[in-house]
């Protein structure tokens, strides 16, 4: 799969398709296996990821069968289709594989349109009360966006792969605010001025209702999730589960304490402040634009430490510039690049955060600065390893 089809999370731009076309050949192939299963479309800039996997677990505590379709995944492909928290067996792929790929070969399709299908086509034949799909990347155009979901989530807009989306978070709401179907129900996770009338406009021109989850008071609930972010996170989960219990959906408030406490153990999500050491204290996190890593820095230098370690490294789609300017002049530096083709080289980011006064070295590997930050740490110190997926994929 991976060497005989382009794949965005490798390559980049030369992956990306802008038309459903593939992925709608592709379902009919499968006898459009996603008219199945009832679903719930989550997309956004930031969260998206965690909201699903938090969604995932309420409905798991609430007696469920749950699909979940994610991307990317951290080590293993299969961690991007899962059923009650199980990633998808090699068996199921195989067999998925074998019947199709002369079609998908024939049809040119990308890695996601392939693995999109692969998703909707295993939630059918597993007979799923419910799939948690996440969007891979904008909306209007994403594979994903031939569902007919029974509620939709936008997270948040922030500027985030704007070579496709649009240089303006106005242009990106409207590719976000794509999956707004006619005559549904849109939960927005943060009110946010500059994107609230693109949504409003969508939500009207579809006669959808539409709800802006931070308007709305909810008592607190404990989650297993510590970034400080979550706290947005799961004010929208809030509002979408009210909703969807108004839907006909049976979750009380214990299955939702109980899906909030437990999001890792039910989902088996990783790198959200992921905590991997106490004595240094390690932590790693998957944020990786401009919005995202403001929040998880913010949280990181407000941690009791003498020392602050940070191995870093980005994709190419990244404004490094900008970037550099969040993090802390008084922390120690390890530049690195991740394993993939589309990673900035780590000279380049080291260059461009010693100019802004950032100073630290390059590394080979993401393995060798973790060594080398660990040998050089105390146990009062905090390292944090993070800027990229890839980065934090190579750690854990």
């Amino acid at each position: 799969m991976f060497k005989k089809l382009p794949m965005y999370q490798n390559i980049g731009k030369s992956a990306y398709k802008k038309n459903l076309d593939n992925i709608t050949l592709a379902c009919n192939h499968l006898n459009n296996p996603q008219e199945n299963f009832k679903s719930i479309h989550i997309g956004g800039t930031n969260g998206k990821g965690s909201c699903s996997h938090m969604m995932s677990s309420i409905f798991q505590e609430s007696g469920y069968k749950v699909g979940l379709y994610t991307s990317p995944h951290l080590k293993d492909f299969r961690e991007r289709i899962k059923i009650n928290g199980k990633i998808i067996l090699k068996d199921s792929v195989l067999k998925f594989m074998n019947n199709n790929l002369e079609f998908f070969e024939s049809n040119n399709l990308s890695f996601f349109e392939m693995t999109v299908a692969l998703a909707f086509n295993y939630f059918s034949d597993q007979s799923v009360d419910i799939a948690i799909i996440e969007v891979g990347m904008g909306g209007r155009l994403d594979s994903t966006n031939i569902i007919r979901p029974e509620l939709s989530v936008i997270t948040n807009i922030g500027l985030d792969h704007t070579k496709f989306l649009g240089n303006s978070l106005n242009k990106i709401a409207i590719e976000k605010g794509g999956i707004i179907k006619k005559n549904s129900t849109v939960i927005i996770g943060e009110t946010q001025n500059e994107t609230n009338s693109v949504f409003k406009k969508i939500a009207k021109n579809n006669n959808a209702d539409i709800f802006f989850a931070d308007q709305f008071n909810y008592p607190n609930y404990d989650c297993d999730l510590k970034g400080n972010y979550q706290k947005k996170n799961i004010k929208t989960i809030l509002k979408s589960v009210e909703i969807l219990s108004n839907k006909g959906f049976m979750i009380n408030k214990l299955n939702i304490k109980n899906g909030l406490k437990n999001v890792v153990k039910n989902t088996g999500l990783k790198g959200r402040w992921q905590v991997i050491q106490r004595e240094p204290l390690i932590i790693c996190d998957t944020a990786h634009n401009e919005p995202a890593l403001n929040e998880v820095i913010s949280q990181l230098i407000n941690l009791d430490y003498y020392n602050l370690h940070i191995i870093i490294g980005f994709t190419d789609d990244k404004d490094i510039d900008k970037i550099a300017k969040i993090f802390p002049v008084d922390s120690i530096y390890y530049f690195v690049k991740p394993n993939i083709m589309r990673a900035i080289d780590n000279g380049v980011v080291m260059r461009v955060f010693n100019k802004n006064k950032r100073v630290g070295k390059k590394i080979k590997s993401v393995k060798l600065a973790l060594e080398m930050a660990c040998r050089n740490a105390n146990k009062n110190d905090v390292i944090f390893i993070g800027g990229s997926t890839f980065v934090v994929s190579e750690i854990i």
